[in-house]
């Protein structure tokens, strides 16, 4: 029987001309024929959840180590109010929901047990080695160290989904080859050698909007999690005036609402809020340049979906907030040093003896590596870790672990 994909549904006329379009796809590094019943991007997207990265979120820290408590955000959960929020973008903006989907699936695939705690601690042991970036691991991770595929390493995503996961933030180089942010990660540069992700550009408005889709999610949850907590109140939320609106909001409508029903009624308008003021700006920058095609929307030397100036203003009072109550509150900054002495533990044991690392593939091989390739195995592997399994590997290896509570 001969299937017709464009009529099953996806890739049809509810596509804007600016929309990344997966029928002319610039394809996979490794050739494979198209699938009868699935766009490419619908692919890519369903390979990145059966991933092994993808399951471990599950177990890797948002904010609040996952013993604190049942309820607060994993990267899993994160991850997956992201992918809401983009597919929410994109589908307003009339863009590929897939794709967008896609690189928000993918995006912390590259982070390390411990949140940006456990990142920091990999960083600094690695430094004499290139360094660690999450977002480039989480290219290693899609293009080499998932091993499933019988005929390549790694899921052999498309090219537009890898031009998202690195790029979503925004150009790595300027037109002058100039690192906008520092140097550009070696596994990237590596990379492109092989696949060209145009580094100098911006990314497809699907990454754009996964970008954003970010901030709003965490920005939003970290505050539930914060109140969940303790470590927020209500009157501190009062101190910036787009919460304490959202706040008046509800009490005038619910004068009696008992506090976690009064805490999500304020999360949801947040949310809505912030996803409305993209849109807003959004439409408004599409308006004016008139994109034809996806790479007219690469061509633009400017964001286009991202917040207003009063939204972004809220944006950066919503993060010192957080940075001030959450992310230094003495208590997070003991569990903190706490979690990066695991990390530095296990970096400094498994250069000593690779053979401790128990189920890494390589193992047998890289006792006889120069320091620079071991360090990096050893680098991929406890990126690799979720938090439960890293404490684990402390307590076998050392007479006493440090109590993350």
């Amino acid at each position: 029987m001969t299937i017709d994909r464009r009529a099953l549904g996806f890739g049809s006329g509810e596509r804007a001309v600016y929309a990344a379009d997966p029928w002319t796809s610039r394809g996979r590094l490794y050739h494979e024929d198209g699938s009868p019943t699935r766009s490419d991007f619908q692919r890519d997207r369903d390979r990145i959840v059966h991933t092994t990265a993808f399951r471990r979120l599950k177990h890797k820290t948002q904010v609040f180590i996952a013993q604190d408590g049942d309820h607060y955000r994993t990267r899993l959960t994160h991850t997956i109010e992201v992918a809401q929020i983009a597919r929410a973008l994109a589908r307003a903006l009339k863009l590929d929901e897939d794709l967008a989907e896609g690189v928000a699936l993918v995006h912390d695939f590259g982070h390390t047990p411990f949140g940006h705690t456990g990142e920091d601690a990999l960083h600094e042991v690695l430094l004499p080695y290139g360094g660690f970036d999450h977002n480039a691991q989480s290219l290693r991770i899609v293009t080499k160290l998932e091993r499933r595929y019988a005929e390549f390493d790694g899921i052999n995503l498309t090219w537009e989904s890898l031009e998202g996961l690195v790029k979503h933030n925004g150009p790595l180089l300027t037109p002058d080859g100039v690192g906008t942010r520092g140097p550009v990660p070696q596994p990237i540069l590596d990379y492109c050698e092989l696949h060209d992700l145009e580094l100098a550009t911006y990314a497809s408005l699907e990454a754009q909007v996964a970008a954003i889709a970010d901030d709003i999610a965490y920005n939003t949850h970290d505050i539930d999690d914060g109140l969940r907590s303790g470590y927020l109140t209500f009157d501190m939320l009062e101190e910036i005036p787009f919460l304490a609106g959202l706040m008046a909001e509800v009490r005038d409508r619910y004068p009696h609402l008992e506090p976690s029903r009064f805490t999500h009624e304020i999360m949801r308008r947040q949310i809505t809020r912030m996803v409305e003021d993209v849109i807003g700006v959004a439409q408004e920058r599409l308006l004016l340049l008139r994109p034809e095609s996806a790479a007219d929307i690469r061509a633009v030397d400017r964001v286009i979906a991202t917040f207003s100036e009063a939204m972004a203003e809220t944006d950066r009072q919503i993060k010192a907030m957080l940075f001030k109550r959450i992310y230094r509150n003495p208590d997070i900054m003991r569990i903190r040093a706490g979690a990066a002495q695991i990390v530095t533990d296990l970096f400094a044991a498994y250069m000593a003896n690779p053979k401790e690392m128990q189920s890494h593939y390589w193992v047998d091989h890289i006792a006889g590596l120069a320091d620079a390739p071991k360090a990096r195995h050893v680098g991929d592997y406890l990126a690799g870790m979720t938090d439960t399994y890293a404490i684990s590997a402390h307590r076998r290896l050392f007479d006493h672990t440090p109590d993350l509570r």
